[in-house]
């Protein structure tokens, strides 16, 4: 089988791709992001470049993770610690928009080491998983302890304690050539015997499987995962070329926010009449940031009509 061919430097597609191999015992995703993660970081320039690059690692984590699911509404990832990051969060629609933000402590973050690590960073606390599927459905959120030394790692420690998945992450986020972004995750995971389309196998060749896909997964480099010229679909087959792999066409993904001035009218409508006038300037004018785009929504005092007051 020849190696599929190099994308062009600088034009691979923001997208995640699902593959399989072992005849369906392992299940895979490779989300590669870089017009994206542009847009994203675009909204928050002066943001220093070692958050920048862990809101680009959360982006690319989040859509991987996001893409094993079957779901209609957001997939939320959100790490909050008690370290110079206090927060950073990203989000997936099931259209495949993704968005991102950080909130962080900037003196905290100066006093910090430059080469931190991403849980250095984060410090102390917990990874969150949501799917929030809209009103009168039940929201499902999963959390674990933010463990080892990246997202990845806490990720993988979700899957073993929360689900008892064998899964294994990988992912590089770098600075391209042009001056943008560019970024991989890259997931396995260990399906059940006779779930989906795992085969049924003796315990022994499951094991030695799954392994052997393991070490193969574990030669993947960061040079590798952060290079654009490289696509998606031949970093893959140097993978599992000879291990029955099989792919299924990549889904487009894309920055993008939801934000708008109905939601921040609803939101503020919702608190209590009486807090509004306090939140006004002396024009009566209330001003509200966009924590991921950046967008300001400017409201008047007249635009948010009292509610009728119950009995």
């Amino acid at each position: 089988m020849s190696e599929p061919a190099a994308a062009p430097a600088g034009t691979g597609p923001d997208q995640a791709l699902s593959f399989s191999v072992a005849a369906g015992l392992v299940r895979g995703r490779v989300v590669q992001l870089g017009p994206a993660l542009d847009r994203i970081l675009a909204a928050h320039a002066d943001t220093p470049p070692a958050v920048a690059g862990l809101v680009a690692e959360t982006a690319l984590v989040a859509a991987a993770l996001a893409s094993l699911l079957k779901y209609d509404g957001v997939f939320t990832l959100q790490a909050q610690g008690d370290g110079p990051v206090r927060l950073v969060v990203a989000d997936l629609t099931s259209a495949g928009t993704v968005r991102a933000m950080a909130r962080f402590d900037r003196e905290r973050l100066a006093a910090a080491p430059a080469s931190s690590s991403p849980a250095a960073l984060l410090g102390a606390g917990h990874l969150a998983f949501t799917v929030d599927q809209g009103p009168g459905t039940d929201r499902y959120q999963g959390i674990v302890a933010l463990e080892g030394d990246s997202l990845a790692s806490a990720a993988e420690g979700y899957f073993r304690q929360s689900e008892q998945l064998d899964t294994r992450v990988r992912l590089a986020v770098a600075p391209a050539a042009d001056g943008g972004w560019f970024g991989r995750a890259a997931l396995i995971q260990r399906l059940p015997a006779g779930s989906g389309q795992a085969p049924i196998l003796l315990a022994e060749e499951a094991e030695e499987t799954w392994r052997r896909a393991e070490i193969l997964f574990a030669s993947l480099t960061e040079a590798e995962l952060a290079d654009p010229a490289l696509s998606s679909e031949r970093l893959l087959h140097r993978l599992y070329h000879g291990e029955d792999l099989r792919l299924t066409p990549a889904r487009p993904l894309e920055a993008g926010c939801r934000c708008s001035r109905e939601r921040v009218a609803a939101a503020l409508t919702s608190l209590p009449d009486a807090d509004l006038p306090g939140l006004a300037d002396a024009e009566g004018r209330i001003e509200v940031t966009c924590e991921f785009c950046g967008t300001r929504h400017v409201l008047s005092l007249s635009e948010l009509a009292p509610r009728p007051q119950t009995a």
